[in-house]
């Protein structure tokens, strides 16, 4: 079984996710969180439910979505798991971006272990694997929980929107193709839980999201 909790955090109102299973073990997926204060309510929630941190996972490395990971890393002494190619997100998206919007550079001074498609990241009893969706960044995943129809999406796919791709590095049309040919084939019932924003299905998505529509043929409800 799995369990998740929502943390929103700095002036993206990035989602911040623990998930754990049913012995307590845990991840935390993007740590966006600024400052100590809100890094502690993170883990005096996970103090307070008695969690052990496994792993942080990481969907992609864009500012909002890591301040807190060096804070989680050291404080807990536990891997990063992200895609290498989210190298240059790091080393020069994410100055640029913050210089834009004025928010401050995140602490990118930690080590992480690059994972690729169809990696599986195990958390106790639970079996994350990766779907790469790169777009949104070159790197970007998509963590899939199979047996509990659990999706973590990150910036690649929203409640009625998909990730943005205007930014340096962004690319359109293998967003579009990474979630026409790999999300949408899953499960409807798979409960999408995106880097912002309200959770959804991907039924949903495939009825209802706008920037889908033009590529999927029309439905038709049986008699």
């Amino acid at each position: 079984m799995i369990n998740t909790k929502y943390f929103i955090f700095n002036a993206f109102q990035e989602n911040c996710i623990v998930v754990w299973d049913e012995e307590g073990n845990c991840a935390i997926v993007d740590p966006g969180f600024c400052g100590d204060d809100e890094g502690s309510i993170v883990a005096d929630f996970i103090a307070s439910k008695g969690l052990k941190p496994i792993c942080v996972m990481l969907t992609h490395g864009h500012f909002d979505h890591i301040y807190g990971v060096k804070r989680m890393a050291e404080r807990y002494g536990i891997p990063v798991y992200m895609s290498s190619k989210e190298k240059v997100i790091l080393e020069k998206a994410n100055g640029m971006i913050c210089g834009a919007y004025g928010m401050p550079l995140p602490d990118i001074s930690f080590d992480w272990k690059n994972i690729e498609e169809g990696d599986v990241i195990e958390v106790g009893s639970l079996r994350f694997e990766v779907i790469a969706t790169p777009g949104h960044t070159p790197g970007g995943v998509c963590y899939l929980e199979r047996n509990e129809k659990v999706m973590l999406s990150g910036d690649t796919l929203f409640a009625g929107c998909i990730g943005r791709t205007d930014n340096q590095w962004g690319d359109y049309d293998a967003l579009i193709s990474g979630i026409l040919d790999k999300l949408m084939a899953l499960d409807g019932d798979i409960r999408v839980l995106p880097g912002h924003g309200p959770q959804t299905t991907v039924a949903d998505e495939r009825m209802k999201n706008p920037f889908l529509q033009p590529f999927n043929e029309p439905w038709d409800e049986e008699e």
